[in-house]
Parts: structure tokens; C-alpha cells; sequence
């Protein structure tokens, strides 16, 4: 059994977790404890709150003693909001405080999007402009070339009520005409259901937020999982290593 910790920011979409652990159909049990700032966190100033050390310090020993074996910021606006080198420190201090690997899902994604060798991404974000470009430029300086940025303006509570329907309309809102993945980078959207309903529309891979927070859990833990029903992401091996 290999245990996966996660810190959540919240409750919008976590029921994505049980879900993904679901699919994932071997042994692997994902614990979920919820940092929650009772703030609306597509909003900057706000995301930066939610990541600071005291607030994701709350919820470690409770992973620790569940026996996660690693441990993910599941927030994207509450790491990349801290730039490249501020997400680094963030995920150092983590690890620290728990005793085991730790990462968040900023990071998840420029790894998730090496691992599928797409060097060229598109970016439909739920977020507001202000925040959808600090995510692209995180990108940039984890060596991925942004082709093109969707900025819908929603909140995380608007995101987090969003359906198939409206999660389709925002996919292909976005130009991923010249991209070799579109990634969705928010926590809060319901996104693992309609996955493959997803890459089915668009003909390219799709990362999501929800998605490659599990997926770096398990490429801490050294884990290979073959779950097709999660995307391209998880039809493909090996996981590498940063």
C-alpha cells in the first residue's frame, strides 16, 4: 500500500480525490486534510495567504500519522504566487515540517508536462487575468513555452459549481491550436469525470489540476500506475524524476 498525502485548499472539488483513487484501481490510498483560509482563492493576495508556512503546517502531523509517504500542496494560485524560486522554499519548508518528500501542484504541472514530453502548453484558467498570467509565467520559468492564456474570471466558489458542461466551454475556449497539452489549472473545478471527454474534444492531452497533484504524489513515491480512465498523463511510463 503506498500512501499519498495531500493538503487541500478547501472543499471545492475535493470529492476529485476519492474519485481518482478509484480509478487508479491498485494500491494506493490518497488522504485528503483541507487547509482552508475562508477566503476566496482566486483572488492573488488571497492564494498567498493560504500558502503560508503556518497554514499548511496545521495539516501535516495529520498526514504524517495517517502514513503518507509524501505529501502535495494541492493548491496551484497558492504556490505559483510565490514565482518559481518563492514555490521552491515553499515546498522545502513542507517537506521539512513533514519528514517526506513534498511538492505542490504549480510544480506538478511543469513535471506532468515533461513526463508527456509537451514542451508547447495552452492555459485555460478559470482564474482572472491577474492571476492567469503570474501561472503562465511560472511555466515559463520552469522551461514550458506558453502558445496562448484563457482567462474566464470566475471565483473558486463559481469554479467549484461548474459541471461537465461549463468544463468543456472553458476547454475550448482557449487556442490550444499550437500546443502539445492544454492545462486547466484549477484546484477548485471538477475536472477527473469528464477527462476523457475532454482529450476526446480537443485531440490533445489535458492536464488538470486535481489530476497532476495525485500524479506528482505518486512520482515522489516512485510509483508507476497505469489508469487510462485519468487522461494521457496516466498512459504513459515511466514517471520520471526531477
Amino acid at each position: 500500500m503506498t500512501a499519498l498525502g495531500f493538503l487541500h485548499p478547501g472543499h471545492s472539488a475535493d470529492d476529485d480525490y476519492p474519485r481518482i483513487e478509484q480509478l487508479l484501481g491498485s494500491d494506493i490510498r490518497v488522504d485528503l486534510v483541507r487547509a482552508d483560509s475562508g477566503e476566496d482563492v482566486g483572488r492573488a493576495d488571497a492564494s498567498l495567504r493560504l500558502g503560508a508556512p503556518h497554514r499548511l503546517a496545521a495539516g501535516v502531523e495529520q498526514l504524517r500519522l495517517s502514513g503518507a509517504e509524501a505529501i502535495v500542496w494541492a493548491s496551484t494560485s497558492g504556490s505559483f504566487g510565490y514565482g518559481w524560486e518563492g514555490a521552491h522554499e515553499q515546498v522545502r519548508t513542507l517537506a521539512t515540517a513533514a519528514g517526506m518528500p513534498a511538492s505542490s501542484t504549480s510544480f506538478a504541472f511543469v513535471h506532468a508536462a515533461r513526463e508527456l514530453g509537451a514542451a508547447r502548453v495552452a492555459v485555460a484558467a478559470t482564474y482572472p487575468a491577474e492571476v492567469a498570467g503570474p501561472f503562465a509565467g511560472f511555466l515559463r520559468a520552469g522551461g514550458l513555452e506558453v502558445t496562448a492564456v484563457h482567462a474566464a474570471g470566475a471565483t473558486a466558489e463559481q469554479a467549484g459549481a461548474w459541471g461537465e458542461a461549463e468544463v468543456l466551454a472553458l476547454a475550448r475556449a482557449a487556442d490550444a491550436s499550437g500546443a502539445e497539452a492544454l492545462l486547466l489549472p484549477d484546484t477548485a473545478l471538477h475536472t477527473v469525470a469528464c477527462l476523457p471527454a475532454l482529450e476526446r474534444e480537443l485531440g490533445t492531452p489535458v492536464l488538470t489540476a486535481n489530476q497532476v497533484t495525485v500524479w506528482e504524489g505518486l512520482r515522489l513515491t516512485a510509483r508507476r500506475v497505469n489508469a487510462p480512465g485519468l487522461g494521457a498523463l496516466f498512459r504513459r511510463e515511466p514517471i520520471v524524476q526531477a
